[in-house]
């Protein structure tokens, strides 16, 4: 009986191409796995294409919720974004797949797992650690890295693999952008964004909305509610969080709102240059960041964004499944108790502008705030606490003239 192996696959021209080559190079019974993170239409006749291929079966999985509430929700709610600007969304994708993919392994008896990403790129890393953390006993087969088997080094040699494999698929010679999306974002790498001198071609690179210039006129006011952290509605309407995202996505992507140009480090060490398409999730983020300022102390909400930023290194380097991001995450669970309120902004030209934030939970005291003098401010005490906050300082200074004076 042949071992079995799962392909990550995803019904492009490199993971069609494994099929054939893992059965001849392996002899495995090749079981296709498509897990649904929110791709849209880009699953459309998978299931006619991996049997073309030679699959012995086809797997699709619709993940979608699971990634949206276990996944993109701790990372919301730690404020994760890695090097300032990118919000994590295939980094996020990675773990969640891997852990499915590892699931319909156990299911099938399966020995191997078999991954799609390159040596040169962050996705080996994710897919790996995540299978070492939930199966150390699987194989992990990724053929890019295998130089000395996989002798397909272009797309132009994958379409003439394919067409000696009897394989006759609508795939054509045309390069276009690297891309990944899933519900959260889309990326795009390569073409003329191989150069950081090039301006991106926005016109036709754009795929979830347009560019600020290209935004309507008049912006649009958006009002919505959280509970514990977690987003509950958009204007009055109550949605599960996929659902919010999705519509998110639509408002983000008609304002310009959440296109991020950025040469990011690699785990592997070199610099790379992508263009993110994150409309809904910016605002999101956002939103989620409006209510935390009258909710959180400001030892907390210090404490939380430097721990935020680790979060997002550690689930950029593909850590998910490790003690440390669970302890992060424990942390932030602990604060999002209380972040419980209405936000409500105005989408302009790739602008979140603020018109309004309340919560039953507010720290803002206006009697306090305000520059009229309240019962529970006593002006007279600030003497006191600057004399006690600004001692050290005093004492430092008059330590150094007593110093030159001796001199």
């Amino acid at each position: 009986m042949k071992e079995k192996v799962i392909l990550a696959y995803s019904g492009g021209l490199d993971t069609t191409c494994m099929i054939p080559w893992l059965k001849e190079n392996f002899d495995y019974d090749v079981i296709c796995c498509c897990v649904d993170c929110g791709q849209g239409n880009e699953l459309d006749g998978l299931d006619e294409r991996a049997k073309l291929s030679g699959a012995a079966k086809l797997y699709i999985e619709d993940i979608t919720d699971e990634f949206c509430d276990d996944f993109i929700m701790p990372c919301v709610q730690a404020g994760a974004v890695y090097e300032h600007k990118y919000l994590l969304g295939t980094s996020m994708a990675r773990p969640v797949i891997a852990k499915r993919l590892v699931e319909i392994a156990r299911k099938e008896g399966a020995t191997t797992i078999c991954h799609g990403a390159t040596g040169k790129g962050n996705d080996q890393i994710r897919f790996e650690l995540a299978i070492k953390a939930l199966a150390p006993d699987l194989k992990v087969i990724a053929p890019w890295r295998m130089t000395d088997v996989w002798t397909l080094q272009s797309r132009e040699d994958e379409i003439d693999f394919c067409k000696a494999h009897n394989i006759d698929l609508p795939f054509d010679m045309s390069h276009s952008y690297s891309r990944d999306r899933n519900l959260w974002h889309i990326s795009h790498e390569g073409l003329e964004l191989e150069n950081p001198a090039n301006e991106p071609n926005y016109d036709h690179m754009l795929v979830l909305g347009v560019t600020p210039e290209k935004a309507p006129e008049e912006g649009e006011y958006v009002t919505m509610t959280f509970e514990a952290g977690v987003p509950k509605s958009i204007n009055g309407k109550e949605m599960k969080v996929s659902d919010i995202i999705k519509e998110l996505n639509v408002l983000g992507g008609k304002h310009g709102i959440g296109i991020v140009d950025i040469v990011e480090n690699r785990v592997v060490g070199m610099k790379s240059r992508g263009v993110y398409e994150t409309p809904g999730g910016t605002i999101l983020m956002e939103a989620h960041d409006q209510l935390e300022e009258l909710i959180l102390d400001r030892e907390t909400l210090e404490t939380k964004k430097k721990l935020g930023s680790q979060f997002a290194q550690v689930v950029y380097e593909g850590k998910w499944f490790t003690p440390l991001r669970e302890a992060i995450q424990a942390f932030v669970e602990s604060t999002q108790q209380y972040v419980t309120g209405e936000v409500k902004f105005k989408l302009y030209k790739g602008n979140i502008i603020k018109a309004g934030t309340t919560s039953p939970y507010s720290l803002y005291n206006e009697s306090l705030a305000s520059f009229t003098t309240g019962d529970m401010y006593d002006h007279h005490d600030a003497s006191g606490f600057i004399t006690l906050f600004g001692l050290p300082l005093k004492v430092r200074a008059m330590k150094i003239a007593e110093a030159q004076k001796n001199k």
